[in-house]
């Protein structure tokens, strides 16, 4: 009998629900829109409906032991999302105990770059680690920091947002209405922000020229810089050195061993790590140099929002 947790991660535009057992071999997995739900109860009735799909078509004997759910401005302690900017449903949304209606199993949440440090625990390069971060480098920037291997929630459960520290007094808009957020710079929205600037500041001819806002994407900015682009290799200079000098500031909060990089962004491989690490050796303290070493996530290839949120199950099993 293999014992399976279902593994949930909600976003802003798509929802995850997979199978996944404590090895991290994912048995299963679908997304459904999570726009067009304006009804909670519906999208919960929805999201059992394609785990039920999910489950009937598993041909091995097995258990449901759990339910792991990842989701923006999740709260650990309350079993709740509070005040999401990016989902449809706004204030405070009780959906562990509405999930209880429907599924009689132990189940938890917390936000997804919590759930990405979680899995890099259990199913990543983290497992012999007891102090390091995981950075989440998607539509904008998440944060989850492991100390003396327990993850940091803080006093309600919102500690960790390092995406939204101020950098820029006055600068980008951010998501949540403030300005200058480190995830208006570092991110892959933050990236296309950047492209855009440098193409206005700039009369270099570059191929990102023939490109609406909309439709430019992360694929098209690195093939640009694999091609020598001078647009698009500037603006990966200039996001690895915001973000390599940021990390060197969260390492004197917490002083990890590792800092892993995992999401859309990261994908794009040397040409964000290589300026990330130069900036962050130089802006090290003397005290830390050689003691932090930046990394790839160890689920990049992996269904990583599926297997954080499951990995919460497996956490407490």
């Amino acid at each position: 009998m293999k014992n399976i947790a279902i593994g949930i991660d909600i976003g802003g535009t798509l929802t995850k629900v997979g199978l996944v057992d404590k090895e991290g071999e994912l048995y299963g997995h679908l997304d459904f829109p999570t726009t067009g739900h304006t009804d909670f109860d519906a999208y919960l009735d929805a999201l059992r409906n394609h785990a039920e799909k999910l489950k009937k078509d598993l041909h091995i004997p097995y258990q449901i032991v759990g339910v792991g759910i990842g989701a923006p401005n999740a709260n650990y302690y309350r079993g709740t999302i509070e005040y999401a900017a990016n989902l449809e449903w706004k204030g405070i949304v009780p959906i562990l105990e509405k999930m209880k209606l429907r599924y009689d199993l132990p189940t938890y949440i917390t936000n997804d770059a919590n759930a990405a440090a979680i899995g890099e625990m259990i199913y990543g390069n983290a497992s012999d680690m007891k102090d390091f971060m995981v950075i989440t480098l998607g539509t904008g920037l998440g944060s989850g920091i492991v100390t003396n291997g327990q993850l940091i929630y803080g006093y309600d459960a919102q500690a960790g947002e390092l995406g939204h520290l101020m950098i820029a007094e006055g600068g980008r808009m951010c998501g949540t209405g403030r300005r200058g957020c480190l995830e208006a710079y570092v991110s892959s929205t933050g990236l296309k922000r950047t492209v855009f600037y440098l193409l206005c500041d700039s009369m270099e001819d570059s191929v990102l020229r023939d490109y609406a806002f909309n439709d430019l994407h992360g694929e098209i900015i690195t093939k640009a810089a694999e091609d020598g682009d001078p647009i698009a290799l500037e603006a990966y200079r200039m996001t690895g050195e915001i973000l390599g000098k940021q990390l060197a500031n969260f390492v004197a909060y917490s002083h990890p061993q590792a800092i892993f990089l995992l999401g859309g962004l990261a994908k794009a491989g040397k040409w964000i790590f290589e300026p990330t690490e130069r900036y962050l050796k130089d802006s090290l303290l003397p005290f830390y140099e050689g003691k932090v070493q930046l990394q790839p996530s160890g689920m990049m290839e992996k269904n990583a929002a599926i297997l954080g949120a499951a990995a919460l199950v497996w956490d407490h099993q």
